[in-house]
């Protein structure tokens, strides 16, 4: 059920960014307990002048390889469940990519479940 969009300037190999969607999916599936075959991604590489993450917004020093991930997904999760799924992303991108979990910038976006269709015109989840 969720729908992920992650957001990166423009300039990294294909392999690197569908490993983060692949770490990501994982997060999902350990941590926020999504069903296999439950992905649904939207890679978007962004020039530099329109990717815009303040370098030190809550002292956190970023860089030009911030990524930005939105997941939206049904409402319902412990705040204990998100910081796991935070921690899995972060940890993740950073084991299998290099990536500093400071340039790890995640927003979760919860809505009902009849807000969902997936085919047919349908309302699946309603």
């Amino acid at each position: 059920m969720p729908l992920a969009r992650i957001d990166l300037v423009q300039g990294k190999s294909a392999d690197y960014r569908h490993t983060i969607g692949d770490v990501l999916y994982d997060a999902m599936i350990s941590t926020l307990n999504v069903p296999k075959d439950d992905r649904f991604q939207i890679i978007t590489e962004h020039a530099g002048s329109d990717f815009v993450a303040d370098p030190t917004y809550l002292d956190i020093q970023r860089t030009a390889d911030c990524v930005i991930i939105q997941v939206t997904l049904n409402q319902g999760r412990t705040v204990e469940v998100k910081k796991a799924f935070y921690k899995a992303v972060a940890d993740g991108l950073h084991q299998r990519l290099g990536l500093r979990r400071e340039d790890v910038f995640i927003s979760l976006v919860e809505v009902a479940k009849e807000n969902w269709s997936f085919g047919n015109g349908e309302a699946q989840y309603a």
